[in-house]
């Protein structure tokens, strides 16, 4: 008799559905079975995990019955027996390997040398226990970070933040059994079982290895990326709702990769595992992200003389990217750079020769200590890099500096807050005050740890190109809503900043974009010339109807408008504005009482927002304890 109610209630697993025991380490679970007179004199338990168990590799642990608890080792206290049965409380150290163990116990009374099997358990990470490299002192952030299983991520752009739910459902049927297969299939398992199921007790390792295993690169693992707007073969990433089909369907179809994931998707499925397995985990948003491909803290965009983004660049800064934040402590380290560590899922840049990132000490990055174990100076880059914006000749392949800019990059980010669906914003977490002393400070600090402030690089602007100065300044405003199914309109703010008069040729277009700002199609453009008094603001107003956006829009719903302008005897000017439509809302209304074990009526209302017939449409439901599966309708 495993005890699987009392014990699950002990041990926060009650959620799980599963018939099978389901554990945390560094905590006593009780066990009965038939048994001895007298088992405290003849008993002896085996508990062994992976392909090949062995006390060396702490895989194997052989324990009797003893008086007292061992806090180190696995130990069974007797607590009852009677004629025929025994009852034993087994405690296992806070620091076990996690996984599946068989249990067997051995009577050396009866003569006979084969232990007797008992069955499995599995034991996971106890956030709840202070022996734990995982434990979190505060109990409502247990309850968020490993046990809830609804959340929301935030997206949009740094003018417009907006957030949609996803259903983790770590506790859903079969899903524990998924996580223990991904770690089966990593290429660490493959290339040596035994040490890696050895190192399985630590979230540092198992982290770094999931994070490889949720993209499909390298290693046959979970989700396949694509970020090109074509999603044929497989599911829109903006389709998904929750983890537990990505993670069934990965399973139901031999472990083949899911076709197809983004960044949310990466990160959301890397919190599903992480929290089934016990380590507190969420999802972080950060806004205007860079990805650095040459590791030189800089991101370079390029734009040809129309005002058209030109995808050549190796660097991008995304309108947003979601990674994710694990809570362990960090023994190589130091304590100072233990608590929340960043782990990223999504394929951007190969770390140690595979598609991993992380755990990266969200402590060093914000104090810039880039050469420390993993993936710092990517991470740094993300929140903090310098961006340059070129005019670049497409017939001579001559580049021109258009300006620089140091406070773009890591702006809102974002997480939800604990027991409740607000946005709550870590940027201070990350970076010190973006433009102050302190943070340029750092910035520097990085840059000469990575050894860049010594080395010469060609591809730099020099010191003249950064301190120019422009004649006109320019924004873009929004007139009007952002949704999809409405025309789009702007106005353009031209500001002469000089005392004499301006002359201004202005190429302007809009191309509808992937949320990395990758350019797809383009939509409209159009070209003014205008003379700007001394000092005057002029305002241009700019639509762009529905019918032209229509069909050149990407499932991100995001539209980059540009103009550069030409000013006569100056210096170029880019003006640009990143716009994220929204979707239709739908409304859902509560009809009756909602009560448990009781059938509740719910209508959900949609209503189409452009006046053309809309058909084929599907409606799809998730709710864990609500539903079972995916309803669509």
């Amino acid at each position: 008799n495993w005890h699987l109610r009392e014990n699950a209630r002990d041990h926060h697993t009650s959620k799980f559905s599963s018939k099978e025991l389901i554990v945390r380490r560094g905590q006593a679970f009780t066990v009965t079975f038939n048994g001895t007179e007298q088992p405290e004199q003849n008993l002896t338990f085996i508990a062994e995990t992976g392909p090949k168990p062995s006390k060396l590799t702490k895989t194997q642990a052989t324990f009797g019955i003893s008086s007292t608890v061992s806090k180190d080792s696995w130990s069974a206290v007797l607590q009852s027996t009677s004629s025929n049965s025994v009852s034993i409380s087994i405690s296992t150290p806070p620091n076990a390997v996690i996984g599946r163990y068989k249990l067997s116990v051995q009577s050396t009374s009866s003569g006979s040398s084969s232990p007797a099997s008992l069955g499995t358990f599995i034991l996971l990470f106890n956030p709840w226990s202070s022996g734990d490299d995982v434990f979190m002192p505060n109990k409502a952030e247990c309850e968020e970070y490993v046990l809830e299983e609804f959340g929301i991520i935030f997206a949009g752009n740094k003018n417009h933040i907006s957030s949609f739910g996803w259903n983790f459902g770590q506790f859903q049927e079969d899903i524990i059994n998924i996580c223990l297969s991904m770690l089966d299939r990593s290429l660490s398992y493959r290339q040596d079982p035994i040490t890696d199921v050895s190192h399985r007790h630590d979230p540092k390792y198992l982290g770094r290895v999931l994070s490889a295993m949720v993209n499909a690169n390298d290693d046959q693992g979970v989700v396949l990326g694509n970020w090109s707007g074509n999603y044929e073969g497989g599911k829109s990433p903006s389709s998904w709702t929750g983890s537990g089909e990505i993670l069934q369907n990965w399973k139901k179809s031999g472990f083949r990769p899911v076709r197809y994931g983004q960044c949310w998707v990466f990160a959301a499925v890397l919190t599903t595992v992480l929290r089934c397995l016990g380590i507190p985990t969420r999802t972080i948003t950060n806004f205007s992200s860079a990805h650095d491909a040459d590791g030189n803290l800089r991101v370079d965009e390029f734009y040809d003389a129309s005002g058209n983004h030109l995808d050549r660049a190796a660097d991008s800064i995304w309108n947003f990217h979601v990674w994710n934040e694990s809570w362990f402590t960090r023994s190589d380290l130091g304590p100072s750079y233990s608590g929340w560590q960043i782990l990223d899922a999504t394929p951007q840049e190969e770390s140690e020769g595979i598609y991993q990132c992380g755990p990266a000490s969200r402590h060093a990055i914000k104090e810039g200590e880039v050469e420390l174990d993993y993936d710092c100076p990517f991470v740094f880059a993300e929140v903090n890099a310098d961006c340059m914006y070129w005019n670049y000749d497409t017939a001579t392949g001559k580049k021109t500096l258009i300006f620089s800019q140091s406070t773009v990059i890591g702006q809102f980010i974002s997480t939800k807050a604990v027991g409740r669906d607000d946005r709550v914003d870590v940027t201070n977490d990350y970076k010190y005050e973006e433009g102050s002393r302190k943070e340029r400070d750092v910035f520097k600090k990085a840059r000469k740890k990575l050894g860049l402030e010594d080395k010469f690089d060609p591809t730099a602007p020099t010191p003249q190109e950064i301190d120019q100065k422009p004649d006109i300044s320019g924004k873009f405003k929004v007139a009007g809503p952002l949704e999809v199914g409405k025309d789009l309109n702007l106005i353009l703010v031209l500001t002469n900043l000089q005392s004499d008069a301006k002359t201004v040729h202005v190429n302007m277009t809009a191309w509808s974009t992937v949320y990395t700002r990758r350019p797809v199609h383009g939509i409209w453009k159009d070209s003014i010339s205008v003379t700007l008094s001394p000092e005057e603001e002029k305002q241009f107003p700019i639509k762009i109807p529905y019918t032209e956006y229509q069909q050149q829009l990407t499932t991100d719903n995001t539209i980059q408008v540009t103009a550069l302008c030409h000013v006569e005897g100056g210096i170029q000017v880019l003006v640009q504005r990143d716009i994220t439509l929204d979707n239709p809302t739908i409304d859902i209304q509560i009809l009756g009482e909602a009560r448990v074990n009781k059938e509740v009526d719910v209508e959900v209302t949609f209503t189409n927002p452009i006046d053309t017939e809309v058909t084929d449409c599907v409606m799809q439901v998730e709710g864990n304890d609500l539903l079972r599966g995916i309803l669509e309708i």
